[in-house]
């Protein structure tokens, strides 16, 4: 709930600073254009997904750099077509690949950080017949 209330204020802050500095043409402009973006973006993310499993096919990116930058891809889309300055400069980051595989490897070192006594618990699957 932190989290959400923090995130509401940024947004709060961003929005007001950027439109009464912009007027409120170019922002009612700029929300219509950044959520068509998103909607783009979602529209053509098999185009994307080509170009990683390209990249996992040749060994340039690991399977998890695969997953998240497509996730990524599909978080900021989403994020673009929220109103809003903040979700939008967050949304046009995380279409960079740089952006993304940054945010990726930061998540999985705090994931494996955050839980090394899972690391002894072995998943097994019994059938019985």
């Amino acid at each position: 709930m932190l989290y959400f209330l923090l995130y509401l204020f940024i947004e709060t802050f961003v929005s007001v600073k950027i439109a009464s500095a912009i007027g409120p043409l170019w922002t009612f402009l700029e929300i219509i254009a950044t959520a068509l973006y998103g909607l783009w973006i979602i529209k053509n993310m098999h185009i994307q997904m080509m170009a990683t499993m390209q990249a996992l096919a040749s060994g340039e990116i690991s399977v998890e750099e695969f997953e998240s930058m497509n996730l990524y891809t599909l978080v900021g889309a989403i994020l673009l077509i929220i109103p809003g300055f903040f979700t939008d400069i967050l949304g046009i980051l995380l279409q960079f690949g740089v952006f993304s595989k940054f945010i990726a490897r930061k998540i999985f070192k705090l994931k494996s950080k955050r839980s090394p006594e899972d690391e002894d618990v072995i998943d097994v699957e019994i059938i019985e017949r």
